[in-house]
């Protein structure tokens, strides 16, 4: 089969796997950083989202990933149709799926590109990614990151591959692998190292990029080089943290190798603290770390370079996202193995392709077809946001996040009484304080008559944002538009106000 074809047939299964998208609509945060977000709306928010977090300042702003901010512009331009968002969506898939095959195809010939390109292609993991428009951000920084890597190693076009990663950082934090993976590339010797001059170009290269990267972004944002930590994480010590990153490993290995199972949210109770290195989840993890480097350790000096450097590629790409040094806003996403994932199908695509051809063609059709029928079922739970908060319901019923995300729903649907009831159900799987949540409890509060719990809802809220005016702006406008006018004038009426003295003890 020629190269053209090759590509061509992985990514029309892309495609085909992800058509069901088309008819998906927006959904949870796709609301607020797309639909209502008054830069996408407008045609200047092409180039204003170089200079704007990605979440609406009304909100409280955060993240700096101005390409997928862009593009949502652009698609609003072209028509603004949630099928259209969710078409370039699958054409961002199908372009990463082609780079992985392509990247095979160079190291390790035309078999494993076909293997690899497919599996890559129908991985079930990737469905929240692809399916979900705001996925889109992964979509781009895996591409750039691949193509970073790409340039460095197979052409060694510094500068193409410094444009790769530049891309890739402007899209999402994760492509900073990039450059890691490239020297994991020269370690396992995928091709000859270059001169040690020749590295130090490339290094002095990433550095200027990263200083670049991290004074635009602190200019954009003021307050954040990185987000708040997973609910799960709050008021636990360092040493708790590290334990629950090891034991989500587990998590990491079940939904790459055998992702049967998926879900929308990973929250608490779904999963919760490792306080102690004696619990049986710590010693999963760990035992999926061995299994990883067992791996690894068969596979390098037996000469299977391409394969060591899968395995390699998968825990360099996790790295970021573990939770292992700098706490992340989840505990575990599927759509944050969408880069790590490149590394898998290129491990099995080098492995598969020794097999006999009929013994190949057997098994491929057999994990493609099986990861294609479970990715294309999987599609319909980003229909929309009651999709979403169904599936977080069915699939995690002990996790907090279902109940919280129906208060917006039964607000939205004027039945506070079943929004504050909801409230309850949340805090009592997990009470955490979120403001987000809080503040929906107090809205569904002043709806019932609790004026008092509503009150002390806010109190709550205020030890640990103050200030706290710009969650109180946004949700009285939203309160207001929903129909809860003392709501709304309560919120309204806290703006500016002074943290009370008892709190500042």
């Amino acid at each position: 089969m020629s190269a053209r074809r090759q590509y061509a047939a992985v990514a029309a299964c892309a495609a085909v796997v992800y058509v069901g998208a088309l008819w998906n609509h927006f959904a949870l945060d796709d609301n607020q950083i797309v639909q209502f977000n008054k830069l996408v709306l407008q045609l200047s928010g092409v180039w204003r989202a170089f200079v704007s977090p990605y979440w609406p300042p009304v909100i409280g702003g955060g993240l700096y990933r101005p390409l997928p901010l862009a593009s949502y512009a652009i698609d609003w331009q072209l028509g603004g149709a949630a099928w259209w968002f969710h078409a370039v969506n699958v054409a961002w898939h199908a372009g990463a799926t082609v780079a992985v095959a392509w990247l095979a195809r160079q190291w390790s010939g035309e078999r494993a590109a076909l293997a690899a390109g497919l599996l890559f292609a129908v991985h079930p993991v990737h469905v929240e990614a692809v399916a979900n428009i705001v996925g889109r951000a992964e979509l781009m920084a895996a591409l750039f990151a691949i193509l970073s890597v790409y340039a460095a190693l197979a052409h060694d076009r510094l500068w193409w591959s410094a444009a790769a990663l530049a891309a890739g950082l402007l899209s999402k934090e994760n492509a900073l692998v990039a450059p890691a993976l490239i020297v994991w590339g020269w370690m396992m010797q995928i091709v000859p190292p270059p001169w040690r001059r020749r590295m130090a170009a490339y290094a002095g290269v990433w550095l200027a990029l990263g200083t670049v990267y991290v004074v635009v972004r602190w200019n954009v944002l003021g307050h954040e080089l990185v987000g708040r930590p997973a609910p799960v994480f709050f008021g636990a010590t360092p040493v708790a943290v590290r334990l629950t990153a090891v034991a989500a490993l587990a998590d990491v290995a079940r939904l790459l190798i055998f992702p049967l199972t998926l879900r929308v949210d990973y929250s608490p109770a779904e999963r919760t603290l490792v306080a102690t290195p004696l619990d049986p989840r710590f010693a999963l993890g760990l035992l999926c770390v061995a299994a990883w480097g067992a791996l690894l350790w068969l596979t390098w000096p037996r000469g299977r370079r391409v394969e060591a450097f899968g395995l390699g590629w998968i825990a360099i790409a996790l790295f970021p996202v573990s939770n292992l040094v700098v706490p992340v806003g989840v505990l575990l996403a599927e759509r944050a193995l969408y880069l790590p994932s490149a590394g898998l199908a290129l491990a099995a695509g080098a492995w598969l392709k020794d097999l006999e051809a009929r013994r190949l063609a057997l098994v491929l059709s057999l994990l493609v077809v099986a990861g294609g029928v479970r990715s294309a079922l999987r599609v319909p739970v980003w229909r929309d946001t009651r999709a979403m908060i169904t599936s977080e319901l069915e699939d995690s019923p002990s996790s907090f996040a279902g109940p919280a995300h129906m208060v917006v729903m039964y607000l939205t649907g004027h039945q506070p009484a079943e929004a504050l009831e909801a409230y309850r159900r949340a805090t009592e799987i997990y009470d955490v304080t979120l403001p987000w949540l809080q503040i929906q409890g107090a809205e569904a509060a002043f709806a019932t008559g609790h004026a008092a719990l509503a009150d002390s809802l806010l109190d709550r809220v205020e030890l640990v944002c103050r200030p706290c005016d710009f969650y109180y702006r946004y949700e009285a406008s939203v309160a207001r538009a929903r129909g809860y006018p003392v709501a709304a004038d309560s919120f309204a009426a806290r703006v500016g106000r002074a943290p009370d003295p008892i709190h500042e003890r």
